[in-house]
């Protein structure tokens, strides 16, 4: 369950939690036009917090709103400082920040003519979102029956909260099975993402991920990419199988909530050991320092704020 928190950003002001509504005949909630960022802050090692790539995140919110038509109201440097006074006003150090912006009521076709664009900002305390334990021991996932969005008939580079009801779709068949997480194949039937991770492999030392073909490009993958060349592992964009998957040494999945999960075992094939890797480890070891601000080196990659 979400925590309730002390006030949600409407609109340009804050709001008590729970008078944050819309109506009923609120036009995302028919046809699913909205869209929307998941982001993360994070509390430093000097005592101060900082959200992680707050600007590539608006600006991706701010392209994904283009791609749907919609025009926000706000500049991208506004809508940073409003999601730090909503960190602030709900006294959060760190947490999960979720931005929206959606098309409201009025026209109840599915051209949504003058109807309003309203934007949100929420936020609320969240771990490890598939597990505190997933961290070391890696989860089990599934190859999914429901196929990823094929590049033209939804945009797979906004983040658009209709495009979801496929992720919902491919979640709950694997996990009412038994899985942690879906494995989604693309059109042509190569590897593409999860429900709402990025993938990545591990092979003879070399790093693979899907290239920007059907996937939405994440950010933390966009930051694991040059921190692990940074370290000397060799990463390319290529495409791969799913018996490349199952013979890979190591398997994990990079979101902005699952930050980086290892993968131990991909339809009853277990991957390398059976749990985190040391490719994976010592990524992970990296990425946590990267977004507490321990490594100066990614400070721009920190948009830094203090009570």
């Amino acid at each position: 369950m979400v925590e309730k928190m002390n006030s949600i950003w409407f609109d340009g002001k804050l709001v008590p939690w729970d008078e944050a509504n819309v109506h009923v005949l609120t036009h995302c909630l028919h046809y699913g036009t909205g869209v929307f960022e998941g982001i993360r802050a994070y509390e430093c090692v000097d005592g101060t917090s900082c959200v992680f790539r707050l600007k590539e995140h608006v600006h991706r919110l701010f392209n994904s709103a283009k791609t749907m038509l919609m025009e926000i109201g706000y500049s991208e440097a506004e809508m940073c400082e409003a999601i730090v006074a909503t960190l602030k006003d709900n006294k959060m150090k760190a947490g999960y920040i979720r931005p929206l912006s959606f098309i409201g009521a009025g026209s109840m076709g599915v051209h949504p003519n003058t109807n309003p664009v309203h934007t949100i900002i929420a936020t609320w305390p969240w771990g490890a979102y598939l597990g505190e334990d997933a961290l070391e021991k890696g989860i089990r996932v599934k190859t999914s029956s429901f196929t990823r969005h094929n590049v033209n008939s939804m945009m797979t580079k906004a983040k658009v909260s209709g495009n979801y009801v496929n992720s919902v779709l491919a979640k709950r068949e694997v996990v009412q099975d038994g899985y942690d997480e879906a494995l989604m194949l693309d059109t042509n039937g190569f590897v593409s993402e999860a429900s709402g991770e990025n993938i990545f492999i591990v092979r003879n030392g070399e790093i693979k991920t899907t290239p920007p073909t059907s996937i939405l490009q994440g950010i933390t993958r966009d930051s694991l990419i040059p921190v692990a060349r940074e370290l000397g592992f060799t990463v390319v964009e290529q495409q791969f199988t799913r018996d490349e998957l199952y013979g890979a040494d190591e398997a994990f999945f990079t979101g902005t909530a699952a930050e980086l999960t290892p993968i131990r075992e991909v339809d009853n094939r277990v991957i390398g050991e059976g749990h985190a890797g040391p490719v994976a480890k010592k990524l992970q070891k990296e990425f946590f320092k990267v977004v507490t601000g321990a490594n100066p080196k990614y400070e721009s990659w920190l948009y830094r704020y203090s009570f």
